[in-house]
């Protein structure tokens, strides 16, 4: 799931040459890091529900192909991706969506019943895990 969110970066609207900086101000793109933020971290607390991988890994693909397409190089992806405070940034979005939604953050049980609800409504965080 850690390479699907590197993916993740490519489906937001980025000027030719633009920075990693600015893959920060990309709504969708970020919307996206944190819908398999979450799903990620439904798949590690839950014991009967796992990740989609090929799904995963399919996305990942065409969106970091569309990130480069739109200007950002591999290299800006990845800074992006790995800088510390973009990801306690996106971790503080995931917990609040896991909130927002009657779940807690690292407890199974709520993250269980969390993941089966998105699996259920066939969200696009649900279309990345699958209930065993």
């Amino acid at each position: 799931m850690r390479m699907i969110l590197v993916a993740v970066l490519g489906t937001g609207l980025v000027a030719p040459g633009a920075d990693a900086s600015s893959l920060s101000q990309e709504r969708d793109i970020n919307q996206r890091l944190l819908e398999m933020s979450v799903a990620d971290e439904i798949r590690k607390r839950c014991d009967n529900i796992s990740a989609r991988m090929i799904r995963g890994l399919r996305l990942m693909n065409a969106l970091k192909a569309e990130a480069m397409r739109r200007g950002y190089s591999e290299a800006e992806i990845e800074a992006y991706v790995k800088d510390k405070d973009e990801k306690r940034q996106m971790r503080a979005r995931a917990d609040a969506y896991i909130r927002a939604r009657g779940a807690e953050p690292n407890d199974g049980p709520s993250l269980c019943a969390l993941g089966r609800d998105e699996i259920a409504k066939q969200s696009r965080i649900g279309a990345l895990l699958w209930a065993r």
